[in-house]
């Protein structure tokens, strides 16, 4: 997994800016929980990459980085909740769901934002992303894609779902700064 972090990560120079990829193997080595999800993101389709440091816990960002939405994570409603509402031509699963069993969160619309800033992603799909409590009661969910060079969020009913809506996740990796060496090094 290492290996194909590591490529990704160096065919990737516009999504980390500034980061080395000794850093990332240095966090990565110092959280063998990291891998698992990271692997399950990869064979999920994900192509996991980081994209760069959380500025209010600095913590360093993974998320999936796959052109479209990983093809395995598509036709799903948004929530368990909304799944079991679904009456009539149920889904397998939800988005939410799937996320949680793989160790991940829905991306925010700011997250997903910012992934669009480093490259194209979802041109010809979907992603549901986290969505606001008070949309969620009234049993509406977000979703985003980019269209025409713009990244538009639109809503629809939870319990809906389309063979290209699928979601991309996120975590972090917590790392500190080692102050004798201005390095990063991983926290489990």
């Amino acid at each position: 997994m290492i290996e194909v972090l590591k490529n990704r990560f160096l065919d990737n120079p516009m999504r980390h800016q500034g980061i080395a990829w000794e850093d990332v193997e240095m966090c990565l080595n110092g959280n063998p929980d990291a891998l698992a999800i990271l692997k399950r993101m990869e064979e999920s389709g994900g192509e996991p990459d980081t994209i760069g440091f959380d500025e209010k816990t600095g913590g360093l960002i993974f998320c999936d980085c796959s052109k479209e939405s990983p093809a395995g994570r598509r036709s799903l409603c948004y929530d368990d909740s909304a799944l079991l509402k679904r009456k009539k031509n149920p889904p397998t699963g939800s988005a939410v769901g799937q996320a949680h069993k793989m160790g991940v969160e829905l991306m925010t619309e700011a997250l997903y934002r910012r992934l669009q800033e480093l490259g194209e992603f979802d041109l010809k799909t979907s992603s549901w992303i986290a969505t606001p409590e008070a949309i969620r009661q009234k049993g509406g969910a977000l979703f985003c894609e980019k269209r025409y060079g713009v990244v538009f969020t639109f809503h629809n009913g939870a319990d809906s779902y389309y063979a290209a809506r699928g979601w991309r996740g996120y975590f972090q990796i917590p790392c500190i700064a080692d102050s004798n060496a201005d390095v990063l090094i991983g926290v489990a």
